[in-house]
């Protein structure tokens, strides 16, 4: 059992300190259906804030996923690529 001391003062949420490899992850989860279910609004959200973060190689995956989605679908997903980035 832990028996330190966390200094909730200077601690982040993960969510905050999210890492480009982790966004990337997310995107291919959506993507590729491990889940049960192809969600390609998911995917391309995480694609979209993965290559904000620096993932280079998200960019090329954003523009296959979005090759299938309508532009309705699109706009969605950055409607809510935009409200993680507000939220965190």
């Amino acid at each position: 059992m832990f028996h330190g001391h966390i200094d909730l003062d200077t601690a982040t949420p993960v969510e905050a300190s999210a890492i480009p490899d982790v966004l990337f992850e997310r995107g291919l989860y959506w993507a590729s259906g491990r889940s049960g279910v192809v969600n390609l609004v998911a995917a391309h959200k995480w694609f979209n804030l993965a290559a904000l973060k620096g993932r280079t190689d998200a960019i090329q995956l954003r523009r296959e996923v979005a090759e299938m989605m309508s532009e309705v679908e699109i706009a969605m997903a950055q409607r809510e690529a935009r409200a993680w980035i507000t939220a965190h």
